[in-house]
């Protein structure tokens, strides 16, 4: 659940050309100096819950990144592993791993893999993106036999994971307050078109971190076991070149789900300073 939340974090980055069709912004080259991120970077997520006098933090999410310049072509290979504190294990335990490996020219991904464990609950996936957009895909749900198909994507359909990365490193600064942009991705078998909310930037108190400014997005969030279908994720990003999730909130069926930075390392550019 709580993996899921961080890509989503990013839709915000897609596209930053106003149009009556909303076209997301297209795959492009993009030259190493002008990568947000970079290999070694490590991002660090407390998450809480809150529901009724209940507040409390239940778990983490880690986020790490490698740059692999030994094949072919470089690409980056990135994992994210979410789990709860053992304290929760007994209510809800949760043991999430995800991973991708994307181009590092136009970090488009080739590769996905998804493994989750959350109480009762047990799916994986497995993805190869074809070189004509289609997406080879493994699904195995609970304890039922394992299920191919073959899903017809977009140059910019992204696995979750990759879509953190991409979406980082866009530019919104033409985007207009309220401007609506759509996204597209791949999980379990099936692709979904979504959209975001640019609100504009605020000065955010983080909590643990301090006031900082920051960029303010909305993003839908997809129907299922955990949100309705009709809530948005709100989320603060760092205004300077790291483009990082500082903080997300989100109601869910039952209460609210917050996500803050905890901790980081290995990042590209300085972390900004607080403003108080």
């Amino acid at each position: 659940m709580w993996l899921k939340l961080l890509p989503i974090v990013f839709l915000a980055f897609l596209s930053n050309v106003y149009s009556q069709e909303l076209l997301p912004l297209p795959v492009r080259d993009i030259k190493p100096e002008e990568l947000v991120f970079g290999h070694g970077e490590n991002l660090r997520y407390i998450i809480n819950y809150q529901w009724g006098s209940i507040n409390t933090d239940v778990g983490e999410a880690v986020l790490t990144l490698e740059y692999n310049d030994n094949a072919e072509e470089p690409f980056f290979h990135a994992r994210a592993v979410g789990r709860t504190f053992r304290f929760y294990d007994v209510l809800f335990k949760v043991r999430d791993f995800y991973e991708t490996k994307f181009s590092a020219r136009n970090l488009r991904p080739f590769y996905f893999h998804r493994d989750i464990r959350e109480k009762k609950y047990k799916m994986k996936n497995t993805m190869t993106f074809l070189p004509n957009y289609q997406i080879r895909a493994n699904i195995e749900r609970l304890d039922d036999p394992p299920r191919d198909t073959l899903l017809n994507g977009k140059i910019y359909t992204f696995d979750l994971l990759s879509l953190f990365y991409f979406a980082r490193n866009n530019d919104f600064g033409n985007d207009k307050v309220g401007q609506e942009r759509p996204v597209s991705f791949v999980i379990d078998g099936e692709i979904f078109d979504l959209y975001y909310r640019y609100l504009g930037k605020e000065n955010k108190r983080i909590p643990g971190l301090g006031h900082y400014k920051t960029i303010k997005f909305a993003a839908r969030l997809v129907a299922g076991e955990v949100f309705s279908g009709k809530e948005e994720l709100v989320f603060w990003v760092t205004d300077d070149k790291n483009k990082i999730p500082l903080l997300f909130e989100t109601p869910i069926i039952v209460g609210r789900v917050t996500g803050r930075l905890a901790g980081f390392s290995n990042i590209k550019y300085p972390f900004p300073g607080k403003i108080k």
